[in-house]
């Protein structure tokens, strides 16, 4: 008993010490929602946040004297859309707004980071009916003399805050101004919302903006309202009040439905395309469901304001162009021309951060003179455009018009449409766009492109006597080119914050922010973990990590370093047999890696070719001679007899990789130098940028030097051998061997050659673990090709940048290819293209055809009538002739 009686007293003191443990936790926790009523009165203290400091806004800013005074957005919020959609419209377009924003949520809702307001005693019940009367009880009370115009808005609208600013300057906010969508409410629903016949409310969704006037009537009067609700509807009790207390109703403008553009589409709203009149048009777009949707939208305004501003700087050049021809300055002096009081027109010259570009291209004026060919050859000709495309200049002189073509075409036509119909409004009609009738386009390399168009327009006035009428304009169009900029991104970004590695890491940073009750302790404790945001943590604490780490490590701060060129490349091969193949691969990479310090490794995945089995050995052979011979890091990954799978291969090898280790998939054909391995380590960047190189593709060599594809029958090519002695040789200064392996690895790049091969996408370079994180390749593809086709599509959809440029120096050599008719109908067809693609250029086939006319007209065997057939003896003598034709 004496022992049953320790163990029931250990047992009971347990569980009242965890009993007390949390009741002492709940009780501590202001923001608690637990309805326990015995804690301290102290604990209960509410100490609201300084409504200036959460929205960034100094005492001393007023509307007379600050720029980002004109407007106060309120968005409406819950606490569930914090993390997103809130989130997203504070890193997008509310940081362009000329004016402050904030965020009103439930009075349990926390977010560091977000201005956020927690509204007292409201909670994310809908409808938002409380929330949004209070947000504006709220704006008056602490924003009302700091602000001329207030904005109420969902978390799913997206503002264009220049095209904002310039509307509400344009009207005065010292009268009462209520600017919104107008409604009146669907049929059925009409009588249900209780309007009068000259009543309506401002849709809330595209969003409602209120002068500081309307504010001031409305806002003492919010109580009331609130206590007085007709209908479940929000935005149509928010009308109501402002009707019978400010005196205004929201505006009666057909325009509206522009300005605050509202898509019916529901969630798939504006997740095709953006080039649209009406997106063009509106100053805010709703609703935008998919949080990361909104971050699409911003960077296509921010294209759209780059565009803009790149245009205004051409528009400066030609008035500084057009100024020094009238002063008398000669073209080639422009640039170190002086104004008076010793001030330099253009104190930055080429080379320097802040040189403007040279004024004598980018100041021409707009005519399509601008170019003036100097030799025949040089002359840029028009081509044609009707349902086809008809040029001069290309081997096929008719075609279909190319997606790049019809989309440029598409753009210009838009723009044109809007210039047109800028000052509509005032002339009362508007000129639609019907059809392209025909066009004539060229580019110029230097300037531009020059565009000559057929337009059939529908003419409407629809002011004064109504008319719609069909037009024929002629339009003549330059899209001039603008200055090259450079912009240089730092190599080492910092990790994403998802990766697990770095997670692994961070455990046990601390956040350096106060909430707005909760102090970090109380927040870090056990039974919070499940609710600890850890990227916010890790992102918070990554400044901390940095500027500990050693100076090689560290990306960014002005002692920049990082070892670019000393990264080691980690080549992965894939190989079949192809012994002969492989020895000249060798030998290259014995003159570019083996002789020099490159840090490059190789790894070879080797499969059993069953057609040629002594293959297999080989290349093991091979491969300890050169390592023998050299002492560099060659592996061998066997597979033997295993059926061969490119994207099982390469997924193989990388298992011999560190996910740290940057990646090469290179094949057996390809041809490199020193410069295709400093273009790889400059052009992946972990976590952020994955290189995808266009390579030259060999053509046959049997057709590139054949006399059938290079000249007529009984065409005779004089060739002046002596040519070399009518030139005076020049001293060389001797080559490195660096230099000397990048000559001896290269090939002549010309149409008569070969081609850019850019359907491929089987040479890569990138970090393991980007492409772990992507997923790899998908390994139930079989057989020749498309694995890579769809790691590409991957990379597209994902948040790393796949770059892809002509990369001269990687050459894959000429080999033919053999389709398999086993293979996938879409891998077959993929096949059989890139073995038509690799025959030879046009030219040659055009060489051929013409030579080989019953290439392009066979004979066809002579018909044999039924009535001959009839007669064997007649039969007979018709097979031998039949035979004799055909051969």
């Amino acid at each position: 008993m004496p022992r049953r009686s320790r163990w029931m007293h250990l047992v009971a003191g347990v569980v009242a010490g965890v009993t007390l443990g949390v009741f002492l936790k709940l009780c501590l926790r202001t923001s608690s929602r637990t309805s326990i009523q015995a804690c301290p009165e102290a604990a209960k203290v509410y100490i609201e946040p300084d409504p200036l400091a959460i929205i960034g806004l100094s005492p001393e800013e007023t509307i007379e004297n600050s720029n980002k005074t004109l407007v106060f957005v309120g968005v409406m919020t819950a606490e569930q859309y914090l993390d997103s959609r809130a989130r997203a419209v504070f890193e997008t377009w509310a940081q362009d707004l000329p004016g402050k924003i904030a965020f009103f949520s439930s009075e349990v809702s926390r977010a560091p980071g977000l201005p956020l307001v927690p509204l007292r005693f409201v909670d994310d019940s809908y409808p938002p009916q409380k929330k949004s009367f209070l947000m504006l009880l709220y704006m008056y009370e602490k924003y009302g003399d700091k602000f001329e115009w207030f904005m109420r808005a969902d978390d799913d609208v997206y503002v264009r805050g220049d095209k904002l600013g310039e509307f509400l300057r344009s009207v005065d906010s010292r009268k009462p101004q209520f600017i919104g969508q107008a409604g009146r409410g669907t049929t059925a629903e009409r009588d249900a919302l209780a309007l009068e016949y000259n009543e309506n409310f401002c849709m809330g969704g595209p969003g409602v903006l209120i002068s500081r006037e309307t504010l001031r009537r409305v806002a003492p009067h919010v109580k009331y309202c609130l206590k007085h609700l007709y209908t479940t509807h929000e935005d149509v009790e928010l009308g109501r009040c402002v009707a019978k207390f400010a005196g205004v109703s929201c505006t009666w403008s057909y325009d509206m439905q522009t300005i605050l553009h509202h898509n019916g589409s529901g969630a798939a709203a504006y997740t095709g395309t953006l080039k649209r009149r009406e997106v063009h048009r509106a100053i805010t777009l709703h609703p935008v469901k998919d949080h990361r949707q909104m971050y699409r939208l911003h960077t296509y305004f921010k294209n759209l304001r780059i565009q803009e501003l790149r245009e205004r700087s051409l528009d400066l050049h030609r008035d500084i162009a057009s100024s020094v021809h009238e002063l008398g300055v000669e073209p080639n002096k422009v640039e170190d021309y002086v104004l008076p009081g010793g001030v330099p027109l253009f104190p930055d010259k080429i080379g320097e951060d802040g040189y403007l570009g040279n004024n004598k291209i980018l100041g021409a004026p707009i005519d399509f003179n601008r170019y003036k060919a100097d030799e025949v050859e040089d002359i840029v000709p028009f081509d044609f455009i009707s349902k086809s495309i008809y040029s001069t200049s290309h081997s096929n002189p008719k075609r279909r018009i190319e997606a790049p073509l019809k989309e440029a075409l598409d753009d210009v036509i838009r723009e044109v449409m809007e210039i047109i119909n800028a000052p509509s409004r005032q002339r009362g009609r508007v000129i639609e766009f019907n059809e392209l009738l025909y066009g004539y386009t060229r580019l110029q390399p230097l300037h531009g492109v020059d565009h000559v168009l057929d337009l059939l327009l529908k003419y409407k006035r629809y002011r004064g006597r109504k008319m719609t009428a069909a037009v024929r304009r002629h339009a003549y169009l330059q899209q001039s080119f603008t200055s090259t900029e450079i912009r240089e991104l730092p190599i080492g970004e910092p990790p994403p914050a998802e990766d697990p590695a770095i997670l692994e890491k961070i455990e046990g940073i601390v956040k350096d922010y106060e909430d707005f009750d909760e102090s970090d302790q109380q927040q870090a404790s056990f039974l919070d973990f499940g609710k600890l945001n850890v990227r916010g943590a890790f992102e918070s604490g990554l400044l901390k990590i940095h500027n500990n780490l050693p100076k090689v490590l560290q990306w960014n701060g002005e002692e920049y370093e990082y070892p670019l060129y000393d990264r080691r490349i980690n080549f992965i091969m894939p190989l079949s047999g192809r012994q002969e193949t492989f020895g000249r691969f060798m030998k290259n990479y014995k003159d570019v890696v083996l002789k020099s310090d490159e840090a490059v490794s190789l790894i070879i995945v080797l499969y059993l070719d069953s057609k040629n089995p002594l293959d297999y050995v080989n290349t093991q052979s091979l491969v300890t001679y050169y390592k023998d011979m050299y002492g560099k890091d060659i592996r061998i990954i066997q597979m033997g007899s295993t059926t061969f799978s490119r994207g099982a291969a390469l997924t193989e090898g990388l298992k011999a990789c560190e996910d740290d280790d940057l990646i090469f998939f290179i094949d057996v054909d390809m041809m490199f130098n020193h410069i295709s391995l400093r273009r790889i380590r400059i052009n992946t960047v972990k976590y952020t940028q994955v290189y995808f190189p266009i390579v030259f593709s060999e053509f046959n060599p049997d057709v590139v030097n054949g006399d059938d594809y290079n000249k007529f029958k009984d065409e005779v090519l004089v060739t002046n051998d002596d040519i070399g002695k009518f030139v005076e040789e020049e001293e060389e200064e001797p080559k490195s061997e660096r230099e000397l392996a990048n000559l001896k690895y290269s090939e002549e790049i010309n149409d008569d050659n070969g081609y850019f091969r850019q359907y491929g996408f089987g040479i890569l370079s990138i970090y393991k673990c980007d492409f772990m994180r992507v997923g790899g390749f998908d390994l139930n593809i079989k057989g020749w090709g498309l694995e890579d086709v769809q790691l590409f599509e991957t990379l597209i959809k994902s948040n790393l940048t796949v770059y892809r440029t002509a990369d001269d120096s990687l050459v894959h050599k000429f080999h033919s290819v053999d389709c398999d008719k086993n293979l996938e109908k879409s891998q077959f067809l993929m096949c059989l293209g890139t073995k038509a693609s690799t025959y030879g250029s046009d030219k040659h086939m055009t060489y051929y055809m013409l030579n080989h006319p019953e290439v392009l007209w066979p004979q066809g065997e002579e018909t044999v009538n039924e009535e001959e057939k009839a007669d064997q003896g007649e039969g007979e003598n018709k097979k031998d002739g039949k035979e004799k034709g055909a051969s």
